[in-house]
C-alpha cells in the first residue's frame, strides 16, 4: 500500500509539472496548495489570499482531470479567499469583470464559474462582436456541490448551499439552499434568517 501511494504521488507530481509548463499567466499571486494539476492561463491576474487548496484526494477526476483558471484579458481578475477548497476538474474563466470567491468556500468536482457570455448574442456579431460581462461574487462559507454552473453577474450570499447540477443564473441571498436549472431557493438553512419575501 505504501508503495502504491508513493507511485501515485510521483505520477501526480509529474502531471502537476506538465500543466505548470503549459500555463502562460504571468500574474499568479499567492501560493496555493496544489494537489491536482492546474493550468493558469491569460493576461490578467489570478490571486490567492491565504491558504487555498486546489484538488482533493480521494475524489473523482483526481488522476485524469485538471483545474483550469483563466483570467483572459489584462483587466480580468480571479480572486480566491483564505481557506477555499476547489475540487478536481473545476474551471473558472474571467473575461472582464472578475470572479471573487470568499473565505472558506468549497467547490465540488467539475464546477464552472464564468463572468462573461463570451460571444455577442446577435447572430450577425456572434463571432466578432462584444460579449457582455458582469462580476461574479461568491460569499464566505458557501458550499457549492459538484457539476454546478455559475453564470455572469451572480452574487451568492454567505453560508448558502448550491445543490448538485444546479445552474445559477441570478443572485442568491445568505443562508439558503438552492437547486435546479435555473437554480431556485428550496429552503432556508436552519437557525438563520433570510430577507422577507423570499
Amino acid at each position: 500500500m505504501r508503495f502504491t501511494h508513493h507511485l501515485l504521488y510521483k505520477y501526480q507530481r509529474l502531471r502537476i509539472w506538465k500543466y505548470r509548463f503549459l500555463s502562460d499567466c504571468k500574474k499568479v499571486q499567492g501560493t496555493p496548495t496544489i494537489r491536482q494539476p492546474v493550468q493558469f492561463v491569460g493576461n490578467g491576474t489570478i490571486r490567492f489570499i491565504g491558504k487555498v487548496n486546489l484538488g482533493f484526494y480521494p475524489s473523482s477526476f483526481f488522476l485524469s482531470g485538471y483545474i483550469y483558471l483563466e483570467a483572459r484579458n489584462p483587466d480580468s481578475v480571479i480572486e480566491i479567499g483564505n481557506g477555499v477548497w476547489i475540487n478536481n476538474n473545476s474551471a473558472l474563466v474571467s473575461e472582464g469583470a472578475g470572479i471573487f470567491i470568499g473565505n472558506r468556500t468549497t467547490l465540488g468536482t467539475n464546477c464552472e464559474i464564468v463572468d462573461s457570455d463570451f460571444h455577442d448574442m446577435h447572430p450577425d456579431r456572434r463571432i466578432d462582436g462584444v460579449s457582455k460581462t458582469a462580476k461574479v461574487i461568491i460569499g464566505e462559507n458557501v458550499f457549492i456541490a459538484s457539476n454546478v454552473r455559475i453564470l455572469k453577474g451572480v452574487e451568492i450570499g454567505n453560508n448558502s448551499i448550491i445543490g448538485n447540477g444546479s445552474v445559477v443564473t441570478r443572485s442568491i441571498p445568505d443562508n439558503v439552499v438552492v437547486f435546479g436549472n435555473p437554480a431556485k431557493i428550496v429552503q432556508r438553512i436552519e437557525g438563520t434568517e433570510i430577507a422577507a419575501g423570499l
